[in-house]
């Protein structure tokens, strides 16, 4: 026998190295392809978070509504930073 897999590594009967490294790139490579649409539409999203933030500054500011200041005693809008 030539060489076999053994707990996810190629063992042959000469060491060599190089097959293995080779092996794991290639694994490398199959992993990266497979996922390589997944992180396109995660770019996808990140390209609308503009719009998603306005939704939820517009909803945050339904909930919470003006505020009183206790020092100034007059009503006194949260800023976006504030809300969250």
């Amino acid at each position: 026998m030539e060489k076999f897999k053994y707990v996810g590594m190629t063992v042959t009967n000469q060491d060599l190295i190089h097959e293995e490294i080779n092996s794991r790139l290639n694994l490398g490579n199959i992993c990266y392809n497979s996922v390589q649409s997944l992180l396109s539409a995660c770019l996808l999203l990140s390209s609308q978070e503009y719009g998603l933030k306005v939704i939820q500054n517009r909803t945050l500011r339904r909930i919470f509504g003006p505020t009183r200041d206790e020092m100034v005693k007059g009503l006194e809008k949260l800023h976006n930073k504030e809300r969250r």
